[in-house]
């Protein structure tokens, strides 16, 4: 398999953005270069948190900073096709209205959004449009691209901890039963530079920020073994989302 067919697909899979060079492949090929990708989501996010940085600080010079944190989750949702705010909605929906492993993932796969996705995903991006709206100026693009790879990095810290739910087709299944301690140790090296930056700048928020991550991952492991028997795609989707909101918690936190 040639090296860039797993960056690309990485590419492909967490954005809009085309990837031409991947229509020639096999299925087969596709399939076990997914598998090999997980480590390239953290430099994808990267990418996608430059983007949306370069979006919100060129708007924050011609608009008040309210229209220009709007228009660039806009872009982002547009980049990436809103894929994590729908993971949000469909978690929040199947764990807030089922009660067995079975109903929950009937409810995460059906296409409609109920009461708690709807307010779920809308409290979520508020939380964050609400962050980046107060963010000091000086945050703005290294915590935008450190909070993007993070995110995308806590999902493989996921995939690597919880197994996948069998019954369910998808990334978890193809790809997170093989996502394991050397697919994890390269993604955690390829999401430093994107940290290091914010890291530089607020330390032990940073820290705290990770620790926060570290607790929330092993009780997500516990709870979804314990309500789900595995994780599923929106499951990962929604742990993104969360690695997102804990950087820029801690991007905005003022110590004593």
């Amino acid at each position: 398999m040639s090296w860039w067919i797993p960056p690309l697909l990485a590419l492909q899979f967490l954005t809009r953005i085309p990837a031409p060079g991947l229509n020639a492949i096999t299925a087969e090929t596709a399939k076990a270069g997914l598998a090999k990708s997980v480590i390239w989501f953290p430099v994808v996010g990267g990418l996608v948190g430059v983007i949306t940085a370069a979006t919100l600080i060129a708007a924050d010079h011609i608009w008040p900073r309210i229209i220009a944190v709007i228009l660039a989750l806009i872009v982002e949702a547009r980049l990436t096709g809103a894929f994590h705010e729908d993971a949000v909605a469909d978690f929040c929906d199947g764990f807030g209205g089922g009660m067995t492993p079975q109903r929950i993932h009937e409810i995460m796969k059906d296409s409609r959004i109920g009461s708690y996705g709807t307010l779920s995903m809308g409290f979520a991006v508020a939380l964050r449009a609400a962050l980046l709206f107060v963010l000091p100026d000086a945050l703005i693009l290294p915590a935008l691209i450190g909070s993007a790879s993070f995110g995308r990095y806590l999902a493989v810290c996921l995939m690597a901890i919880i197994p996948p739910l069998m019954q369910t087709g998808g990334l978890a299944k193809d790809v997170g039963a093989r996502t394991g301690i050397d697919q994890w140790f390269i993604a955690s090296l390829l999401t430093l530079p994107f940290m290091v930056p914010l890291g530089l700048m607020v330390a032990p928020q940073v820290c705290a920020a990770i620790a926060a991550a570290l607790i929330f991952a092993l009780w997500f492991r516990r709870f979804l073994l314990q309500h789900l028997n595995g994780v599923t795609g929106d499951c990962l989707g929604f742990g993104v989302y969360v690695g997102q909101i804990l950087i820029l918690l801690a991007a905005n936190t003022i110590l004593p």
